[in-house]
């Protein structure tokens, strides 16, 4: 008899300054997706608390560090709180849709204004339309760029004020990047707003499960994803109900969040 697909091979990247908490390092562990069983392989990987960028699964290997932690919440038990609510009804008019992975230089003019309101100086910052088109389009999996647009007119689409890279997995959807409008004076909230609005749409598609990538400890701009509640943490004994009071928003390391993602991760780990 032959395994159904090739086990996986492993690798971890060289120790490099972590973007999350100074003064510490990080390393990531990491393997390729390809071939027909790569959304299985995804799928399974993902429980276990890696991430997907292009064609590749990683997760935080580092030595002396257990600050990140894999987070998703548990869509089925999740009620908006006032503000929450508030903020649903705020956005109700938008137009959400669900485009194939295919990138458009609408999206990449709002994520480069994201970028420059939100993370300036960070890698991202450097990436051209080339880089930008391989991180929507490189996907061995079943992903979606979710956009949110303002109501059309005259039968011409509206304003795209938000968009989210998006796989859908076996047991719910993950959140792989997004990006937002973040000088609108009428729409404040939008990050929050497309969290609640993945949550709510996997509830209804009977998905359990939205996976909000690494929850980090002391790295105070991480602390957004708590406000999700019922959240989940990775644990060594699987996951468990995440408590909020974990959350110290005191830390020291208050400001210390991490860079997004560069687009060409998956070329870096190749070196």
């Amino acid at each position: 008899m032959t395994a159904p697909f090739r086990f996986p091979r492993f690798f971890v990247t060289n120790p490099s300054p972590c973007p999350y908490l100074p003064g510490k390092s990080e390393r990531k562990v990491f393997t390729e997706l390809s071939g027909d069983n790569a959304a299985e392989l995804n799928d399974a990987l993902g429980r276990i608390g890696f991430r997907r960028s292009q064609n590749v699964a990683y997760r935080p290997s580092c030595v002396d560090c257990t600050a990140c932690v894999s987070v998703r919440v548990v869509t089925q038990e999740f009620r908006p709180n006032a503000t929450q609510r508030k903020l649903l009804r705020r956005n109700e008019d938008l137009v959400v849709s669900a485009c194939k992975p295919w990138s458009t230089e609408e999206q990449f003019a709002l994520l480069q204004r994201y970028l420059n309101a939100r993370h300036p100086g960070g890698g991202m910052t450097e990436m051209d339309e080339m880089d930008f088109a391989d991180m929507v389009e490189q996907t061995p999996v079943d992903s979606h760029v979710v956009e949110y647009r303002e109501p059309g007119r005259n039968g011409r689409p509206g304003k795209l004020v938000g968009a989210c890279l998006t796989d859908r997995q076996g047991d719910g959807l993950s959140m792989i990047y997004s990006f937002f409008d973040t000088q609108s004076p009428d729409r404040p909230g939008l990050g929050n707003y497309i969290i609640m609005d993945h949550i709510l749409r996997a509830a209804a598609a009977d998905l359990p499960y939205v996976y909000l990538g690494y929850w980090v400890k002391g790295a105070a701009r991480m602390q957004y994803k708590v406000r999700y509640q019922p959240l989940e943490k990775l644990s060594r004994d699987g996951w468990k109900r995440f408590d909020p009071t974990e959350a110290d928003t005191a830390s020291a390391f208050a400001g210390a969040d991490r860079a997004p993602l560069t687009a060409d991760l998956a070329t870096i780990l190749r070196k």
